[in-house]
C-alpha cells in the first residue's frame, strides 16, 4: 500500500514492503553445548523447550555445589552421580535430549584427583556421557591454591580419557570479568554471582596475559594426550583467545553468552569471529547454572541477534544447531 488514511504521513508511508524478513528463525531449533540445567529450576528448563532448544550437553563439573572446600573426590563424584540420577526425568519431563558432561574442574583444589581419574573411565564409556569437562587450567582457585603443574596433570588425565574413548573435551576458558561492572563492596560479592569472592586464592598464573597462557597450556596438555584439537570445544570464548583458537589451533570455540553482564561476550563478538574466520567452528551457549545470573533464553535471542548483524540465516543454523550436534553426536 502506497498510502495510509492518516491525517498526516506517518512512519508506515516511508517503509519498504519488498523487504524479506526471516521467519525460519522463529523455528529454527537450536542445541545448547554447555549449560547446568540439573540445577536450574522445573521453569528455567521448561524455557529451554518454549524457545526450542533440541538438545543440551548437562555439564556436572562444577565445586560450587560441593558444600565442602576444599574438595575430596567423592564430592564431585556426588555431582557426577546427581546429574545420571535426574537426567532422564529431565528428558521426559521436557521432551529435549539431555545429555552429560562429567569432568575435574580446577576451581577449587581436589585433595584425591586420582580416584577420580580411576573411575572416570567407566563414566566415559556410559551412553549417557558425550562429553568430558568442563576443564582446563584456571590460574586461580578458591580457598586453597591447586599448582600449575598439579592442575595441568589432572586436566591431561581427562583428555587422555577423552581420547581413549573418543570423546569431545569441553574446555573451561578463563576470561576476564566485565570491566563496566561497578566496584561491589568486598563483604556483599558480585551481585548475581554467588560465590564468596574473599576466599580467592593468589593466581599461580602470572604475566602480561594469564587467560590466555591458561588455553595455551591446555591445548599442548590436549596434544601431549593424544586428543585431537578438532575435538577440543573451547567454551568461554572472548576477543581474548579467538584469535589464537582460529589461527593456531583446531579446537572449536563455543562462546558464552548467558551472563553477558558478567564476562562481557555479546552476539556482537560472534558476529565478528564468523564475519573474519566463518561459522564452521564457532558455537554458543547459556551455561546457565543456579549459582549465576543466567539467561535460558540467550541463544534464541542470540539467533535473531545474530541476523540483526548480517550473519546469514544459514550461517546461523551452523553456529546454534549443526556444530553442537556434530562435535557432541546428539540425535537432533
Amino acid at each position: 500500500m502506497d498510502s495510509y488514511p492518516t491525517r498526516r504521513p506517518t512512519d508506515a508511508t516511508y517503509l519498504d514492503d519488498d523487504v524479506d524478513y526471516p521467519t525460519e528463525l522463529l523455528n529454527l531449533p537450536w542445541v545448547d553445548p554447555h549449560n547446568h540445567a540439573h540445577t536450574l529450576s522445573w521453569s528455567d528448563r521448561e524455557q529451554y523447550a518454549l524457545t526450542g532448544c533440541r538438545s543440551m550437553l548437562m555439564v556436572a563439573s562444577g565445586y560450587h555445589w560441593t558444600p565442602y572446600k576444599p574438595v575430596e573426590a567423592d564430592d564431585v563424584r556426588f555431582l557426577w552421580d546427581d546429574a545420571i540420577n535426574r537426567r532422564a526425568a529431565i528428558e521426559r519431563n521436557h521432551f529435549f535430549e539431555a545429555k552429560l558432561g562429567l569432568g575435574i574442574h580446577t576451581g577449587v583444589r581436589i585433595t584425591n584427583p586420582d580416584d577420580l581419574l580411576d573411575a572416570m573411565t567407566e563414566y566415559a564409556a556410559l551412553d549417557e556421557v558425550v562429553a568430558i569437562g568442563e576443564t582446563g587450567v584456571t590460574p586461580g582457585q578458591q580457598v586453597e591454591a591447586w599448582s600449575l603443574d598439579e592442575q595441568r596433570a589432572v586436566v591431561e588425565g581427562q583428555m587422555a580419557v577423552a581420547a581413549d574413548h573418543d570423546l569431545p573435551v569441553l574446555l573451561h576458558t578463563p576470561n576476564t570479568t566485565n570491566e563496566a561492572l561497578p566496584d561491589y563492596r568486598p563483604e556483599l560479592g558480585t551481585p548475581g554471582y554467588e560465590k564468596n569472592g574473599s576466599l580467592a586464592q593468589e593466581p599461580v598464573m602470572e604475566g602480561e596475559n594469564p587467560a590466555l597462557d591458561a588455553v595455551k597450556v591446555d591445548v599442548q596438555a590436549a596434544r601431549d594426550a593424544g586428543l585431537p584439537e578438532e575435538r577440543v570445544v573451547a567454551s568461554h570464548a572472548d576477543p581474548n583467545n579467538t584469535d589464537y583458537l582460529m589461527e593456531e589451533t583446531d579446537c572449536y570455540l563455543s562462546y558464552t553468552i548467558g551472563h553477558s553482564w558478567l564476562v562481557g561476550v555479546t552476539p556482537e563478538d560472534v558476529a565478528d569471529a564468523v564475519e573474519t574466520y566463518g561459522p564452521e567452528r564457532i558455537m554458543i551457549d547459556t551455561d546457565c547454572a543456579n549459582v549465576l545470573r543466567t539467561d535460558p533464553l540467550a541463544v534464541k535471542r542470540a539467533m535473531l541477534e545474530l541476523y540483526r548483524l548480517g550473519v546469514s540465516v544459514d550461517d546461523i543454523r551452523t553456529v546454534v544447531f549443526e556444530n553442537p550436534r556434530d562435535v557432541f553426536g546428539f540425535d537432533a
